[in-house]
């Protein structure tokens, strides 16, 4: 489901992070990749936004968690509560 998702991507989670108050659907963007010493993926760093471009989370997920934006991904705007 991962395949194919580099550094800089912009990528839509597939499940709730509800420690971080955030919902399948929800879009960022791959900070980093995470992969054990053969180099199998493990996973990513995710940093996600508000409209205004502040930072909502900063999230690591699994790599079975995220795949990547297509084209026909509609943005979709929802307040997030404040921690």
């Amino acid at each position: 489901m991962s395949a194919g998702i580099a550094e800089h991507d912009v990528v839509v989670l597939t499940r709730d992070v509800a420690a971080y108050n955030l919902v399948a659907g929800d879009a960022g963007v791959v900070v980093s990749i995470h992969a054990d010493p053969s180099g199998a993926l493990l996973g990513y760093l995710l940093e996600l936004f508000a409209v205004d471009g502040s930072t909502i989370a900063v999230v690591d997920v699994s790599a079975d968690s995220v795949r990547k934006a297509r084209h026909s991904d509609l943005s979709h705007a929802r307040p997030v509560a404040a921690e």
